[in-house]
């Protein structure tokens, strides 16, 4: 069973009313993204996170962000409640607020500076019987081209975004997004360790085309044990055993 709570240096993360816990890419997500944000652009005020869920990233970049205001939406019920007690009980409370809506209800001139979202991974894969974990996993409310159509809607002229997705249908997303006219500027390529494969990509998007830049991290070491001296310092900043 998932612990309830999932404890950072700088705050905790309460879980059990989520469907989908605290997991490892989202936690890589959540730093690359704001280590990102910290050496282009530390002066950000307006992020936006499209599903929210526990509140993670935003509170990732809440702590790298000192003069950025936060929005987190989420659709379901008990995991805004969820992220809206995280983020009271976090050092940042007054930056950051929850709205429980359908990313495609939100005020249409609410425009951010930067959004970030780890969106549903599956289109079209079979479901299981637990609706909130198929609403969290499986794109069942929001299609990716919806998606690109919220973010291009709420992100401010130069805006940038982050999002994360399996490594096998990253590519047909950059397609998307090209067609919305987002273009790929970083990537990050992970593997779960240097044996594997990569499993997911971490991307940073904008409106001007570039060629992007490309890393690649492997969390563990071939052995499958120990972190990767590329995953701890990344992950340093978070992670109370680090």
């Amino acid at each position: 069973m998932a612990n309830h709570y999932f404890r950072f240096k700088q705050f905790t993360v309460h879980q059990e009313a989520c469907a989908m816990k605290v997991c490892t890419d989202a936690c890589l997500q959540g730093a690359y993204t704001a280590a990102y944000l910290h050496a282009n652009r530390p002066g950000i005020t307006g992020v936006l996170d499209i599903g929210t869920g526990t509140g993670l990233l935003s509170l990732m970049l809440a702590q790298q962000l000192p003069a950025a205001a936060i929005t987190g939406i989420e659709l379901d019920t008990a995991a805004a409640g969820q992220a809206k007690a995280n983020f009271t009980a976090s050092p940042w409370a007054e930056r950051l607020q929850v709205l429980e809506t359908d990313a495609r209800a939100l005020v249409a001139d609410e425009q951010y500076d930067f959004i970030i979202t780890n969106p549903p991974f599956y289109e079209s894969d079979l479901k299981s019987n637990n609706h909130l974990r198929n609403q969290a996993m499986h794109a069942t409310t929001l299609d990716y081209n919806e998606l690109l159509q919220v973010i291009d809607s709420h992100l401010k002229a130069g805006g940038e975004f982050s999002v994360l997705l399996p490594h096998r249908p990253f590519a047909d997303f950059v397609a998307m997004a090209g067609t919305a006219g987002f273009y790929l500027k970083e990537v990050l390529q992970v593997k779960q360790s240097e044996r594997h494969d990569y499993f997911r990509s971490i991307g940073i998007f904008c409106r001007e085309h570039h060629e992007p830049k490309v890393a690649s991290m492997a969390i563990r070491e071939a052995d499958h044990q120990a972190y990767t001296p590329a995953f701890i310092s990344l992950l340093q900043p978070y992670y109370l055993y680090l």
